[in-house]
């Protein structure tokens, strides 16, 4: 069986430490309306990171 990952939006952001813990709560309680969310540091600015909202 093929799982499909849908991207629906992205954004940058400004760097803040904490942004995983909320990142985290957002998987643990939308997790079940087959929402997924992701944070990673953006290569190109080090002062950014990019948070994406997937449908899986």
């Amino acid at each position: 069986m093929e799982s499909k990952i849908e991207v629906l939006s992205t954004v940058k952001v400004d760097k803040y430490n904490d942004l995983y813990r909320i990142v985290s709560e957002l998987n643990k309680t939308l997790k079940h309306q087959d929402l997924m969310f992701g944070l990673a540091m953006d290569d190109e600015n080090k002062e950014k990171m990019i948070f994406t909202i997937y449908r899986t």
